[in-house]
């Protein structure tokens, strides 16, 4: 199924505050992320957006390469200038994948969860993923581009096997998905989530609840070394607590997460 998005309809139906506003959408375009960045480097506002519906270079985290066929996903970057620290910018990051779950529960029923750090996962297979790209002024954030990407409406039968496994919307609801609708339900679930977060609101405690990752046997690949132990914990800067056989605790800001035993590589890679 391709739906295509028309960027008059989505400002008309829109109802945030900022969140969406002003809006860009592209048939096609290199990235999402790499336009937003050059958006707020030229002093866009906060709440930006651009939309694709298809990304000729399109990335996830670690470089990888984001598979998408035209009109099949909802593919987003968003910018924000939150005022806080460096090392709590996972904070923001919280902000929009509960808006991504919540969203897709108000919009589809389905329940999704958080596979640590930034993927969205149901039963276990990959939806959706989140890049964060951001620029630092002195111990402050100047901005944070958050790039989304979700599987809507497209047939996973047809991606490669190295993406495997993955999981579209469409698939686990059975029928196709409206994704204008969808759009609509995740950027205000987005901004509700964000609004919380600049009020002082710590959204550790529902991100936590959601996440897929924990009390799980992970292998943890970072640049420096690799890690076998429990997903004990996340901090309030969302680093995971990983407890090695040796009973130590190590802190981890941000790595490729395998549970032990299972092959997770995500669609989106």
């Amino acid at each position: 199924m391709s739906d295509c998005l028309d960027a008059r309809e989505i400002s008309a139906r829109l109802t945030t505050r900022f969140v969406g506003h002003p809006l860009e959408l592209y048939a096609e375009i290199d990235s999402t992320n790499r336009r937003a960045v050059d958006l707020a480097r030229a002093a866009a506002p906060e709440g930006t957006l651009v939309l694709a519906e298809a990304q000729t270079a399109g990335r996830g985290r670690l470089g990888r390469r984001w598979h998408s066929p035209a009109g099949s996903s909802l593919l987003m970057s968003l910018l924000l200038r939150p005022p806080l620290r460096p090392t709590q910018v996972q904070r923001a990051v919280m902000a929009c994948s509960l808006g991504l779950v919540e969203g897709i529960a108000a919009c589809t029923g389905l329940e999704a969860g958080i596979k640590w750090p930034n993927d969205v996962v149901i039963a276990g297979k990959k939806v959706a993923g989140l890049l964060a790209e951001l620029d630092i002024a002195g111990q402050q954030l100047t901005y944070v581009v958050i790039g989304m990407g979700l599987n809507v409406n497209l047939d996973v039968s047809a991606l490669p096997d190295v993406l495997a496994p993955a999981t579209s919307l469409a698939a686990e609801a059975g029928h196709s998905i409206a994704r204008l609708d969808l759009l609509l339900a995740l950027l205000e679930h987005i901004e509700q989530r964000y609004l919380a977060l600049l009020d002082g609101q710590p959204l550790v405690d529902v991100w936590r609840a959601h996440l897929a990752t924990l009390g799980q046997p992970v292998r943890v690949g970072t640049p420096e070394q690799v890690l076998e132990g429990v997903a004990q914990d996340v901090n309030e800067d969302g680093a995971l607590l990983v407890r090695t056989p040796d009973g130590e605790l190590h802190t981890i800001l941000t790595a490729d997460v395998t549970l032990r035993g299972h092959r997770t590589v995500p669609a989106t890679e």
